[in-house]
């Protein structure tokens, strides 16, 4: 890909949700809510403070993350739909766990 994000702008994108409920009943498409849970591609700079300095982001790229229902804005880039949204509008990343519930190293 070749875009890269400016000052506090990620772009994200969003991890599928599954296809069927825990019972076994399959979900048509037109019934699906997008997913609130994605990938971050790629990270802007930072912003800057009100001195003039640039503050980092905490996100990187591969984080998983979770972001409002209606955050970013859509776009096509290289023909795969992708967010780009304001890092203020991630609520937080998701860990990864293993099976006994620790935290993966």
């Amino acid at each position: 890909m070749k875009f890269r994000p400016l000052h506090d702008r990620v772009v994200v994108r969003r991890i599928e949700g599954e296809e069927k409920t825990k019972g076994g009943i399959i979900i048509p498409d037109t019934a699906k809510e997008k997913p609130q849970e994605g990938e971050i591609v790629a990270v802007g700079p930072g912003a800057r403070n009100e001195q003039g300095q640039l503050v980092a982001l905490d996100v990187k790229a591969g984080d998983r993350v979770l972001f409002g229902k209606w955050s970013g804005t859509e776009v096509k880039i290289d023909g795969e739909e992708l967010l780009i949204m304001k890092e203020s509008d991630i609520m937080g990343v998701v860990e990864a766990t293993t099976k006994s519930g620790k935290k993966a190293a």
